[in-house]
């Protein structure tokens, strides 16, 4: 179990910061950083690492059965676009809040959507995760008020009208991030639903046990990556954005982008890993553990990048009381598991 937790955590750290580099990409529109980052997590890396890393590629997706690839394309498919929101919510209302909000929400439907699939654990075991999974639903309440409270700090300050307007609404960033986080779900459906078979298929072409959680995120990443091409080719074409992929930093976003793809991509495939290393409960206790700590490394990634710099010490210290209940709601969620 040990292990596990420790895996899951690595991969929530890795999740945390993986948009902390789009902070510093230079002369691209919201639809060129976005874009080209989806293109390359969901796409290019994801294929070059099932096809260079699984053993009987071929022969292990040739023969998944059709209801199973219905499953998780369609489920994928809802994260596909509940990923694309949680963009949205990250350029309204910031790294931390975008974060804390979202994957929060994540935490709170994913973490028992695996139940559905994999049955019930003992009645003990069920009501120490459910009383943990409540403790980081009150820590992702705190956290949406911070923001509303540093919405309100920040009004105060008289900012101009042209940085208010890039800025967005944190209304409805909160509300983007918890409908982007419902959809997002569809991950840990995905997840649960695909492991039994393509982990026997894996093995059997004498994969490592490690390499099932490639398997399973080629599947996912693909179809979530469908619905996230067609939305950004028609918003570069709206936005008449396809220009400024000429900027004279492309080679430098174009560095800071792959990171991106690069880390997302990976945190993923951990959380996949760490899930089967933690037992019956992996997909729902390892949900939790590395939604959590992505949260808390984005939160901290956020206040040192100057987020939270005009917001009041009544604000901030609401933030870091969500962040500690959601902390302590995955210590009791991860001795839950441990019962079992």
């Amino acid at each position: 179990m040990t292990e596990g937790v420790l895996w899951a955590i690595f991969a929530g750290l890795m999740l945390g910061l993986y948009a902390l580099p789009e902070k510093f990409t230079k002369g691209f529109k919201y639809e060129n950083t976005w874009s080209l980052f989806f293109l390359l997590t969901m796409f290019v890396v994801p294929i070059i690492a099932s096809i260079s890393l699984i053993n009987g590629f071929g022969e292990i997706f040739g023969n998944m059965p059709v209801d199973i690839w219905i499953k998780m394309g369609l489920s994928s498919f809802l994260w596909g676009i509940g990923v694309m929101m949680w963009s949205k919510a990250i350029n309204h209302i910031g790294l931390s809040l975008g974060f804390s909000i979202f994957i929060g929400t994540v935490i709170l439907i994913g973490s028992l959507l695996p139940f559905i699939v994999d049955g019930l654990p003992p009645n003990n075991v069920l009501i120490i995760i459910l009383l943990g999974i409540l403790v980081v639903l009150l820590g992702v309440i705190l956290n949406g008020k911070a923001g509303l409270t540093r919405e309100k700090d920040e009004s105060k300050l008289k900012e101009n009208e042209e940085e208010k307007s890039e800025k967005g609404s944190m209304t409805t960033g909160i509300l983007i991030a918890v409908i982007g986080g419902l959809l997002a779900t569809g991950f840990s459906y995905a997840n649960a639903v695909g492991r039994p078979y393509l982990h026997e298929a894996s093995v059997a072409q004498g994969n490592a046990d490690w390499i099932t959680a490639v398997a399973i995120m080629f599947p996912i990443f693909i179809s979530g990556g469908i619905v996230m091409t067609a939305y950004f080719l028609w918003q570069l074409n709206k936005k008449k954005a396809w220009g400024d992929f000429k900027s004279s930093s492309f080679g430098k976003n174009f560095f800071l982008i792959l990171i991106m793809a690069v880390f997302h991509y990976a945190a993923s495939a951990l959380f996949a890993f760490a899930a089967s290393k933690l037992g019956a409960s992996g997909n729902t206790v390892g949900y939790a553990i590395f939604n959590t700590a992505s949260v808390a490394t984005a939160i901290v990634s956020g206040i040192i990048t100057l987020e939270w710099v005009k917001a009041s010490a009544k604000a901030r210290n609401i933030l870091y009381t969500g962040l500690a209940c959601m902390i302590i709601g995955i210590v009791i969620i991860a001795y839950g598991n441990g019962l079992a």
